[in-house]
C-alpha cells in the first residue's frame, strides 16, 4: 500500500485506501491543506507507518469541544467516576479548557498549545479577571485533560496523547502544618462541652477525612465492638454537597475506636436522642451521626469553619481541619505504629503514599529503630564462661 498525493488548488492532499473491517470493501482516507508536496508526502508516510503498526486513525474534523462535551464527559458520568470527580472535570473543562481550546480540531491539538494554555492560566486564568490561577489549580485542569486525551487515543480518535508531552506547572507542596500530641490534647480539652465533641475526637484519634465524618451514619457505627466503618462520605463541590463513594478502594475500611472516643460517641447519641424527642414531628431523620439540633445534615464546610473558630479561641496555632488528619498520622508514626497500619487506618491506596506524605517522620523512626535493635543485640547479659 503506497497511497498518493495530489494537488488541489493551491494545497496538496494525500489519499490512501484501507479495507472496511465489516464489508471488506475499500475505504478512502484523505487529508489535505498541506502547502508543499514534500510536507504532504511526509504526512502520508506517517499515516502509512501508523497503518502498518495498527495506530492509524481516520481523519476527523471533531473539535476539542465536541469531543469533551458530547462524548467524553457523558461517558465519564457516575458510577464510572465519583460524582465529585465528575463535577470537578466538568467545571474545569467548561470554565477553562473549552473557551481557550474548544474550537481546535482534536487531531491538530499539540503539546505546545497545551503548554501555552497552562502558562496563560498561570498569568491570567482567574474568571474574575484578578490575575492567574495557582499552580495546583492548573495542575488540576491538566488532571482533567490528560485522562480525556488518553481515552481519545483508546477510542481511536487520535494517535497519541499530547498531554503526555505537555509541561504542566510543578506544584510546590507547602510545608506540612501539624499539631503536636500535646496541642491536640489541649484542643480536645477545650472543646469537651462542644456539641461536636465526638466529631473532634474522631478527627483526632482516627485520622478520618472531613467527608467521612460528615457522612458517617449510625448504621456505620458499632459501639458494642468499638468500630466505625465510613461508607458514604459527604463531599462538597462548589459548596454543593454530594454523597460519594470512598476516595479509594482502601477507603472502605473498618476502624477500631479507643474507649474514650467510643464513650464520646455514646454521649453524642444520647444527646441526639434527647434532641429528637424535643423536636418531635419536625425532626429530619437523615440517619447521620452529626446533624443540626433538628436532624438536618451538617454541611461539610461547617465542620471546617467550626474547627477554625474553636482552634482560634483555644489559642492554638492555625491549621486546617485536614491538618488534624496529618497530626494524627505524624503522631502515630512517631509513636512507633507500623506505617502499614497507619496507611490502612488513613485509607490510603497504598503504603507508598503514606511513606511519601509523612517522610518527615521517617528519620526519627530510623534512628529509634537503630537504637532499639542495638539494645536488643548489645545490652543483653554478658556471655558466660561456658559460652566463651
Amino acid at each position: 500500500m503506497r497511497g498518493s498525493v495530489r494537488k488541489r488548488g493551491s494545497t496538496y492532499t494525500w489519499y490512501l485506501f484501507t479495507p472496511d473491517p465489516v464489508t471488506g470493501r475499500r475505504r478512502q482516507h484523505s487529508k489535505g491543506g498541506y502547502r508543499t508536496k514534500r510536507e504532504c508526502q511526509a504526512s502520508l508516510n506517517d499515516a502509512l507507518a501508523a497503518l502498518r503498526v495498527g495506530t492509524f486513525v481516520e481523519s476527523s474534523k471533531r473539535t476539542v469541544a465536541s469531543y469533551l462535551l458530547d462524548e467524553w464527559l457523558p461517558a465519564m458520568q457516575p458510577p464510572r467516576v465519583r460524582p465529585s470527580t465528575w463535577l470537578s472535570y466538568q467545571r474545569n473543562l467548561e470554565r477553562h479548557v473549552i473557551p481557550a481550546l474548544g474550537e481546535i480540531e482534536l487531531q491538530r491539538l499539540t503539546p505546545a498549545q497545551l503548554t501555552g494554555f497552562y502558562r496563560s492560566l498561570l498569568t491570567g486564568g482567574r474568571l474574575d479577571g484578578r490575575g492567574g490561577l495557582s499552580a495546583k489549580s492548573v495542575k488540576n485542569i491538566h488532571g482533567a485533560l490528560h485522562p480525556a486525551l488518553r481515552d481519545a487515543v483508546r477510542w481511536g480518535y487520535v494517535a497519541r496523547n499530547v498531554a503526555d508531552a505537555a509541561d504542566p506547572p510543578k506544584v510546590v507542596t507547602p510545608e506540612m502544618q501539624v499539631w503536636s500530641p500535646a496541642q491536640l490534647r489541649m484542643f480536645l480539652t477545650y472543646v469537651r462541652d462542644d456539641r461536636l465533641y465526638a466529631a473532634w475526637m474522631l478527627f483526632a484519634t482516627t485520622g478520618m477525612r472531613r467527608g467521612e465524618v460528615a457522612g458517617l451514619r449510625w448504621v456505620d457505627v458499632d459501639l458494642a465492638a468499638g468500630r466505625v466503618t465510613p461508607r458514604k462520605p459527604r463531599v462538597e463541590v462548589n459548596y454543593k454537597v454530594h454523597v460519594s463513594e470512598p476516595k479509594t478502594a482502601k477507603g472502605k475500611r473498618s476502624l477500631a475506636l479507643d474507649p474514650v472516643t467510643a464513650a464520646a460517641l455514646r454521649e453524642h447519641r444520647a444527646r441526639q436522642a434527647e434532641e429528637r424527642l424535643i423536636v418531635g414531628p419536625g425532626w429530619q431523620d437523615s440517619g447521620l451521626v452529626f446533624t443540626w439540633g433538628d436532624g438536618r445534615p451538617l454541611h461539610p464546610e461547617r465542620f471546617s469553619r467550626w474547627f477554625e473558630r474553636l482552634a482560634r479561641e483555644a489559642g492554638l496555632p492555625k491549621i486546617r481541619l485536614h491538618d488534624v488528619r496529618h497530626s494524627y498520622a505524624t503522631a502515630a508514626l512517631a509513636a512507633g505504629v507500623p506505617a502499614k497500619v497507619v496507611s490502612e487506618r488513613l485509607g490510603h491506596a497504598n503504603i507508598a503514599i503514606t511513606m511519601d506524605t509523612y517522610s518527615h517522620v521517617l528519620p526519627g523512626m530510623d534512628e529509634r529503630a537503630a537504637s532499639v535493635v542495638a539494645r536488643l543485640i548489645l545490652d543483653d547479659e554478658p556471655p558466660s564462661e561456658a559460652a566463651r
